[in-house]
C-alpha cells in the first residue's frame, strides 16, 4: 500500500492542547475499504521508519494510533514498534469474537494500547480495563457538553476518553473540564476568540532583526551584540549548540563560539524556528509543532527534485505558514514585516510559484485532503517517497532544540 496510498495523520490533544501522540493511517481512494493485508502493511511500514536500531523510538514521547483489524493482533511487525507508545484502534464488535478478545488480552498483558470505537455508555460503565486502555467517543448533535457530562461519568478512572470531533474551542473546555483524556481532530487550525494578543512580543521582534542581519551577512560581534539584548535567546543558543544532536564535540560557552561553529545558514533556520515558538499570542502548542513538522516535510519533498539551495526556502514556506495564525495577523500583514524571496512570498500568499505545491501537499497530508494524490503526482513524488518524508519529518519535528 505504500506504493499506492498515502500517510495521513491527525494529531491527538490532551487539556492543555498538547501533542500526546499522532492517529496514523492510509488515505483511502475511490471510497474503497482498506483491506486485512493493507492495514498490516501500515503497521509494518510505520515501525521500520519510526524506529531506529542505535536510536530506538524516533518519536519520543509520541504515542501512535493505528487502525486495525483482528487479523492484525498477532503480526510480527507489531513486535518492532515499543508497546508502551503504540495503541491499536478496533470496532467494539470485534470483541465480541473469543479468539479477538483472546488476542488483545495478550497484547494489553505485554503493554500494547488498544483503543475500542463504538462504544455505548452501557458499556463504557463495565471493567473494560483487561480489553482496552482508550474508548473513542463520538459527539452527536448540538449539546457537546452533555454528552461529554454523560461519557465521563459512565467511564470507568481506568479508561481513557477520546473525544471525535470536538469542533469549537467551547466545545473543547467543556469535553476538558468533564473528564475527557484527549481529542483528535484539526480544531488547532483554528484561532481561540477573545485573543487579545497580536503582533510580534519583544523576544520576536530581536528574532526578526537577526534574521534579517544574517540574510545581510552582517558580521558577528554586531549578531552578537543583538543577541545579547535577549539573555533567554543566549541560553537557548547555547543549549542548542551543546546538544547530543548538534554533535559539536566540545563544550561552546561563547556566543561569538556558537555563531562561529554553527554558520549563517544554520544560524537562519534556528531563528526561523524560535521566530515561530516564541510566540505568545494564546494558541496551542500543537499549532506550533505542526509548523514545524510541515517545514521540514517541505523540505523533505522538494530534495529529490529541486537544488539543494531551495532546501532552506521551502523550509521557511512551511514554517512561515502558519505564522499568521500563531501571530494572530493577516499573512499580507506578516509578510510586510519579513524580508523573503518572492517565490516563499508567493507560496504563502496562494500557494503558488515554485514551492506553493510543495507547499499544499504538506498541508494536504495533516488534512486528509483529496489534494494528496494529485499534487503528488502534479510535482512527480510517489506516494512512497511522499509516506517516506512524512515520517522523516514526524520524527525530525520530536528532536529539535527550540
Amino acid at each position: 500500500m505504500h506504493q499506492t496510498h498515502f500517510i495521513v495523520r491527525e494529531p491527538l490533544l490532551d487539556p492543555k492542547q498538547r501533542v500526546i501522540g499522532y492517529e496514523l493511517r492510509w488515505q483511502q481512494r475511490d471510497g474503497q475499504p482498506l483491506g486485512d493485508a493493507d492495514l498490516e502493511r501500515l503497521v509494518a511500514f510505520v515501525a521500520d521508519h519510526v524506529v531506529d536500531e542505535e536510536q530506538g523510538w524516533l518519536l519520543r514521547d509520541k504515542i501512535l494510533f493505528l487502525d486495525a483489524v483482528p487479523a492484525m493482533l498477532s503480526l510480527d511487525a507489531l513486535h518492532a514498534l515499543p508497546p508502551e507508545r503504540t495503541v491499536l484502534s478496533l470496532p467494539v464488535r470485534d470483541l465480541a469474537n473469543p479468539d479477538t478478545r483472546a488476542a488483545v488480552q495478550a497484547l494489553r498483558a505485554g503493554g500494547v494500547g488498544i483503543s475500542i470505537r463504538g462504544a455505548d455508555l452501557t458499556l463504557l460503565g463495565k471493567n473494560l480495563s483487561p480489553f482496552a486502555s482508550y474508548a473513542e467517543v463520538r459527539f452527536a448533535g448540538a449539546d457537546v457538553a452533555a454528552q461529554a457530562r454523560a461519557y465521563a461519568a459512565a467511564k470507568q478512572s481506568a479508561l481513557r476518553l477520546v473525544g471525535r470531533p470536538v469542533s469549537t474551542w467551547q466545545d473543547f473546555d467543556a469535553c476538558a473540564a468533564l473528564g475527557l483524556d484527549a481529542f483528535v481532530g484539526k480544531l488547532h487550525l483554528t484561532p481561540r476568540p477573545g485573543n487579545p494578543v497580536k503582533g510580534m512580543n519583544p523576544a520576536q521582534t530581536i528574532i526578526l532583526q537577526l534574521m534579517q542581519m544574517v540574510q545581510n551577512n552582517e558580521d558577528v560581534p554586531k549578531i552578537e551584540a543583538v543577541l545579547k539584548r535577549d539573555p533567554a535567546l543566549i541560553y537557548k543558543l547555547l543549549r542548542f549548540i551543546n546538544s547530543a544532536g548538534f554533535g559539536s564535540g566540545r563544550d561552546i560557552q561563547s556566543l561569538r563560539q556558537a555563531i562561529a561553529m554553527l554558520g549563517y545558514a544554520p544560524l537562519y533556520r534556528w531563528l526561523v524556528l524560535l521566530l515561530a515558538t516564541a510566540s505568545t499570542s494564546g494558541y496551542s502548542p500543537v499549532l506550533m509543532e505542526t509548523a514545524v513538522v510541515r517545514a521540514r516535510l517541505c523540505e523533505l519533498l522538494g530534495q529529490t527534485y529541486l537544488p539543494r539551495s531551495e532546501g532552506e526556502h521551502l523550509f521557511v514556506a512551511g514554517m512561515f505558514s502558519l505564522l499568521d495564525r500563531l501571530l494572530g495577523l493577516p499573512m499580507k500583514e506578516v509578510l510586510d514585516t519579513i524580508q523573503l524571496p518572492e517565490q516563499v512570498v508567493q507560496a504563502l500568499l496562494g500557494r503558488d510559484g515554485v514551492y506553493g505545491p510543495y507547499l499544499a501537499l504538506a498541508e494536504a497530508c495533516e488534512l486528509n485532503s483529496d489534494l494528496v494524490a494529485s499534487l503528488a503526482a502534479s510535482l512527480d513524488i510517489s506516494p512512497l517517497d511522499v509516506n517516506k518524508a512524512h515520517l522523516s519529518a514526524l520524527a525530525w519535528a520530536q528532536n529539535v532544540a527550540a
